[in-house]
């Protein structure tokens, strides 16, 4: 699947209020990202790190609910989800060429 279709198909079957503001759909991804944390937390702590077929699957289910909130926040803000990936590795790749990957700012 083309990650723009995969936007599209997830905007189809958005329920959610949307007034506009990238507010709830910023929580919705803090929400899902947690979720995605607790689970990596309970295999570091009940089954020493060692994650399962099983434990793998629900991360995968985990980031696809987190995907599918970006997606949906993407749009709202007025970009597709090819143009994010696009961003996002340029931003890494100017990183690279600098010499400043490892560090800490948003603009380094």
């Amino acid at each position: 699947m083309e990650i723009n279709d995969y936007q599209k198909a997830a905007l189809a079957t958005a329920i959610y209020p949307n007034d506009g503001t990238v507010s709830y759909l910023a929580l919705a991804i803090s929400g899902e990202a947690g979720e995605l944390a607790d689970k990596v937390k309970k295999v570091l702590r009940d089954k020493d790190g060692v994650f399962s077929d099983a434990d793998k699957k629900a991360l995968a289910l985990e980031l696809g609910d987190v995907m599918w909130y970006v997606a949906n926040m993407t749009k709202v803000i007025g970009y597709q989800l090819s143009d994010i990936a696009q961003m996002n590795i340029d931003k890494i790749e100017g990183r690279v060429k600098r010499g400043t990957l490892h560090g800490a700012g948003d603009n380094r």
